[in-house]
């Protein structure tokens, strides 16, 4: 048994892995506190719109629709549609960059704030598993240990602590101190729903005569998804993809919006731009699965025997006032009654000194109790979903990299040897860290073009340097000034 607050990593329970958490089986969506917030969420727009059939039928129609605007444009020989022509159309694209660039800057914040209020930090007196259970435990009061979970296997709410569970045993809707009622029940359901509204990028590059990517269809529909799980079953590590992806977000079209009004954007800008963007998903997928492994330990209050000696030594004061007592009311009652009702008095008298002191064998101490991160089988659905969705996402990167390392490596090696006998170890070492990092961002520009489908205008490159076949380095040195606009 611990003695004191610590976290590790352990296998998680079996029972917490379902194909898909029956809705029965799992609490519904706690809606926001009606405070402190810019406005208040209907509870029954906040559950209805987590209903698993808004975010199925609105992907498939999304897909669905996308896929026969391709045949369209395919057939059409990918002109341009006459509205995205119009000043209309080019005003809506501005409108729509700098909407979506406002409200990420504004759910980034709202939700930098929920964090630094329920975070508690590491240099605490709790330590790391301080840390841990404020970001596992979201619901409940603040401290350490009063969060309050729902055990999935038994079907309940429960806490260690001090957290308070209504009468219909849910947690209370005004705890303060926990990142569910801080910020995240309110910021992540908008930031869910305008994963629906973000779909206008498809649409808007349809209408340019473009083609939607396969990939760019599985991007869009899977963070509805993903979001929508996140959210529905208040998993514990969705919290990283409303803050980062919204951060991210606030910056991309930012950008986009910048270059609509063709005004030249630093390279090193875009490149940073194009590594945040990836990033996300190689960090995203690692740190939403490792909460399924995660564990740490808890303060309880817990009865137990007394030692022997405390135990001895209150029998004997326990038996010490009985006699006194009994003594006291036996002559009162010799007097009044007489010698039976006496007896009968001092028995009484014994009989709830001992109960007394049988009572006084226990005593509370505070133990520590190991506690697994998540605790409910709808939780580890959403995070191995985000898991899986990030997956092909990973892999497209990778595989991009060992590609454009091994050709530029090749492409490479003929030139080394020329000067393998001037080059010396450093200089080698040099160019492997330089093919290193150029075949990085081909992987990254390969993966951002293929998800967001920018025709070849990514933050990377212009889409005649695609065309001409040329490389980022040869595309940077050739033309270092020209900015591009995906819009």
């Amino acid at each position: 048994m611990p003695s004191y607050p610590q976290a590790f990593l352990d296998s998680p329970s079996s029972a917490l892995f379902k194909f898909f958490p029956l809705p029965e089986n799992e609490p519904l969506p706690i809606p926001p506190p009606h405070f402190d917030y810019p406005f208040t969420i209907p509870d029954d727009w906040y559950q209805g719109a987590l209903d698993y059939r808004v975010p199925v039928t609105i992907a498939t129609v999304y897909a669905v629709t996308a896929k026969l605007l391709n045949k369209y444009n395919l057939s059409n020989g990918k002109k341009p549609w006459a509205i995205s022509k119009t000043a209309p159309f080019r005003l809506f694209v501005v409108l729509h960059n700098v909407f979506l660039a406002v409200y990420s800057a504004w759910t980034f914040w709202g939700m930098f704030t929920a964090l630094r209020a329920s975070i508690e930090s590491p240099m605490g007196p709790n330590g790391l598993a301080g840390t841990v259970d404020s970001f596992c435990k979201f619901h409940g009061p603040g401290g350490f240990g009063n969060g309050v979970a729902f055990n999935g296997p038994q079907g309940k709410w429960e806490t260690l602590g001090n957290g308070y569970l209504t009468s219909e045993g849910t947690p209370s809707r005004v705890d303060a101190g926990r990142l569910w009622n801080e910020g995240l029940a309110f910021y992540g359901w908008i930031f869910y729903l305008s994963k629906f509204y973000e779909v206008l990028d498809t649409f808007i590059i349809l209408a340019k005569g473009k083609l939607s990517s396969t990939l760019q269809t599985y991007h869009h529909a899977g963070a509805m998804m993903c979001m929508w799980a996140g959210i529905r079953f208040m998993s514990v590590p969705i919290w990283m993809f409303v803050f980062v992806n919204s951060g991210i977000h606030a910056m991309m079209y930012t950008y986009y919006t910048v270059t609509a009004f063709n005004i030249r954007v630093p390279t090193a800008i875009k490149r940073t731009l194009t590594t945040l963007q990836i990033t996300q998903f190689l960090i995203g997928a690692s740190y939403a699965m490792v909460h399924s492994f995660v564990y740490y330990t808890v303060p309880v209050k817990v009865a137990v025997p007394k030692p022997a000696a405390a135990v001895a030594s209150s029998v004997a004061a326990a038996a010490t006032d009985a006699a006194s007592v009994g003594g006291v009311l036996g002559s009162l009652k010799s007097m009044v009654f007489g010698a039976a009702q006496a007896a009968n008095a001092n028995a009484i008298v014994s009989s709830n000194t001992a109960a007394a002191g049988a009572a006084q064998e226990l005593m509370y101490q505070t133990q520590y109790q190991t506690v697994p991160c998540i605790t409910s089988s709808g939780s580890t659905f959403a995070i191995w979903l985000n898991v899986l969705y990030l997956a092909p996402l990973t892999y497209l990167f990778v595989s991009f990299f060992i590609a454009s390392y091994v050709k530029r490596s090749n492409a490479e090696a003929g030139r080394a040897h020329k000067q393998k006998k001037l080059d010396g170890a450093d200089r080698r070492l040099s160019n492997a860290m330089m093919n290193a990092e150029k075949a990085g961002w081909d992987a990254a520009k390969g993966v951002e073009k293929e998800i967001y489908n920018q025709g070849g205008e990514s933050a990377v490159v212009d889409d005649d340097d695609e065309a001409n076949g040329k490389s980022y380095a040869q595309a940077v040195r050739s033309r270092p000034t020209r900015s591009t606009s995906r819009k």
